[in-house]
């Protein structure tokens, strides 16, 4: 009996080459093609729901059972993603944050990488930073820009240290209550001003996804601001779940297919809790490892990211 499956976690599928932000982390249609074809060739793609009847014991998962899924609800998913999945005959799992259809508004992590796909030299970003910062210091209690730098600025999986420490200062060691003015203003001063058209041109929108549903896709939760969930109090926690279940519901997704995807990974016991108490069935994580029915939490699967697939 087979009781492990390859979830597979997607951002940006585009045409890299002739893009405006050509330096944008993500798969190109060619790559994405190919690992289609390669996931053909060596993997089962299975739908949503046979995961779903396999973590409730109805069914057996078939050998090499591997499952795409499709963060944050770009336009590529639409464009680029969704013909070639129909063409291929597999269905996607795509979980878009409610704030990105709902309110054309340009979630603060896209912010950070369209700040980041802007500019060359990632040190132009950080001493920008550190202007702000010098702006903002007496008023917000923020320690020396040089000791941020050196606890932070270490070189990850796929960064550079000037990008982690862009990226980890303005998703979390900012605090809260300027961060996301703060990363509103380089977005003005790096990308653009028109938020409103930036947010129409990189997210689906109501009728794309009813669209993607009718030729069998499937969509779950994925909050409704695109936070650090587990950094958030209990009763935010339930706000962010239940924007996610309301739109779920207004999209026809049915109460036995609930299945709620981590923003950057990011889950605690409060939350789980919270999920299952809201009928629930699965969690999506961030963890790179190959997911097991039998050892991992239903409410905590992990997913290997398209960069661990060949392409």
């Amino acid at each position: 009996m087979n009781h492990n499956i390859t979830i597979v976690m997607y951002h940006y599928v585009r045409c890299l080459v002739r893009s405006r932000y050509p330096d944008i982390k993500g798969l190109s249609n060619e790559q994405f093609e190919r690992q289609l074809r390669h996931i053909m060739e060596y993997f089962n793609p299975i739908r949503m729901e046979d995961l779903l009847s396999a973590v409730s014991r109805q069914t057996e998962l078939p050998r090499n059972a591997c499952l795409l899924t499709f963060d944050d609800g770009y336009m590529d998913h639409f464009v680029t993603v969704f013909p070639l999945l129909d063409r291929f005959g597999i269905q996607g799992s795509f979980f878009p944050p409610v704030q990105t259809v709902k309110e054309l508004k340009v979630l603060d992590v896209n912010k950070i990488h369209f700040i980041l796909a802007s500019v060359a030299d990632k040190r132009c970003i950080v001493s920008r930073m550190f202007d702000v910062m010098d702006e903002m210091r007496r008023d917000y209690d923020l320690a020396e820009n040089d000791e941020y730098y050196r606890k932070i600025a270490v070189a990850g999986r796929y960064d550079t240290a000037e990008v982690v420490f862009i990226k980890r200062m303005l998703q979390r060691y900012l605090p809260e209550g300027i961060r996301s003015g703060f990363i509103h203003r380089l977005f003005s001063e790096f990308v653009t001003e028109e938020e409103d058209v930036f947010a129409r041109e990189l997210y689906m929108d109501l009728d794309q996804i009813q669209c993607m549903r009718r030729h069998g896709m499937f969509f779950g939760g994925h909050g409704a601001g695109h936070f650090w969930m587990d950094s958030l109090p209990i009763h935010e926690q339930e706000r962010e779940v239940d924007a996610s279940l309301a739109f779920m519901e207004e999209i026809g997704v049915e109460p036995e297919r609930r299945v709620f995807c981590y923003p950057y990974g990011g889950y605690n016991r409060s939350l789980i809790g919270v999920l299952r108490r809201r009928g629930f069935q699965l969690g999506l994580t961030a963890e790179p490892e190959v997911a097991s029915i039998d050892l991992h939490d239903p409410m905590a699967l992990p997913r290997l990211d398209t960069n661990d697939l060949p392409s």
